[in-house]
């Protein structure tokens, strides 16, 4: 039985030796500790053996079956070792070798560079950036811009309405409100923010856009002041050549109210399709702050003088890049977006 074992050992150490791949090992194995292996069936003929014989014969054969084990193990961690190896090879990369095509560079979206080039202009002229939430409070979207409950002007702007209390801000004036309550005057401060209409979506409304608000708290402040804010502010964003007017407008928290016009950017005030031959292009709604709105936030209105301007992002960049839709702006289409 000691040259059964023997030839067992000498066998299987050169199919071993021999292999290529981990599937021999499999086979290897149940050729050896199988059912119907070569050392299950020298342990089956242990019965036979008287209890000395059977004791040796058994120590015999489990010493061979950890050998063999061992060595199958070792064998098999050196498969996997190869294998990683190969695979390490064929996945290496080689970061000095030159690319096949240059790497697609990424840029800002025009509606990100049009509302810096929006606040760096403000910034410059004294502005500090102020910020609120969009989830805001009806007192603060319309009560206390002298919007109360019955006014005529809540019609004006169809509302995303959380409960009786809580909308969805539909401009960024609110903050306003919040500077007035948490600042002491005087002070200057840009409002830039998303916004939120019921309105259909067309080529030139959304119900999510973009608004920035300038809001200036001082004393003695007049129309001029104002007049003089818009023109350094529009000369800045779209080029010194271009020229400003104001017309009379009506808003609830601004008195006297203004809309004001700029000279066409595309047609250098002659008249054009884009302005429909006017040569003059609205570009932004703004006033001397309503006396009420002040009183509302506890400032004495015979003291503190205000004024106000609010202007969509989505159109300065339409009118900047020459957009027609300003659904383009806000898709994300990348057919779109490399043209800038």
């Amino acid at each position: 039985m000691e040259n059964e074992l023997q030839r067992i050992r000498e066998e299987a150490q050169k199919k071993l030796a021999a292999m290529q791949e981990e599937c021999d090992l499999n086979a290897l194995q149940q050729q050896l500790f199988g059912k119907a292996g070569e050392l299950t069936a020298i342990l089956r003929t242990m019965g036979k053996l008287g209890k000395e014989e059977r004791a040796q014969l058994g120590a015999n054969v489990n010493k061979l079956k950890q050998e063999l084990e061992a060595a199958m193990e070792e064998r098999r961690a050196e498969f996997k070792r190869r294998a990683q190896e190969l695979r390490f090879e064929k996945e290496a990369l080689d970061v000095t070798e030159a690319g096949v095509s240059p790497v697609a560079m990424g840029h800002l979206h025009p509606m990100t560079k049009t509302y810096r080039t929006i606040r760096d202009a403000l910034i410059g002229m004294g502005f500090q950036v102020f910020d609120g939430p969009e989830i805001e409070l009806d007192d603060n979207n319309f009560t206390l811009l002298n919007l109360p409950l019955d006014h005529p002007a809540r019609d004006m702007q169809d509302t995303f309405y959380i409960n009786d209390k809580v909308l969805l801000r539909t401009h960024t004036s609110p903050c306003e409100i919040r500077a007035l309550q948490n600042f002491k005057p005087p002070f200057r401060f840009l409002m830039p923010g998303r916004v939120f209409r019921v309105d259909e979506v067309d080529a030139s409304h959304s119900p999510v856009f973009m608004q920035i608000e300038g809001f200036v708290v001082d004393k003695n402040l007049n129309l001029a002041n104002l007049k003089g804010t818009l023109d350094a502010f529009i000369r800045a964003v779209f080029g010194e050549n271009v020229k400003t007017r104001l017309r009379p407008s009506y808003f609830p928290f601004t008195e006297p109210s203004a809309e004001l016009d700029m000279s066409c950017t595309i047609c250098g005030g002659k008249g054009c399709r884009v302005c429909k031959g006017t040569g003059w292009i609205e570009i932004l709604g703004c006033g001397m702050t309503n006396p009420h709105e002040l009183e509302n936030c506890g400032l004495d209105p015979k003291e503190w003088s205000a004024f106000a301007f609010g202007v969509g992002v989505d159109r300065v960049t339409s009118l900047k890049y020459g957009i027609s839709d300003i659904r383009y702006e806000y898709e994300n289409d990348a057919r779109f977006l490399t043209q800038f």
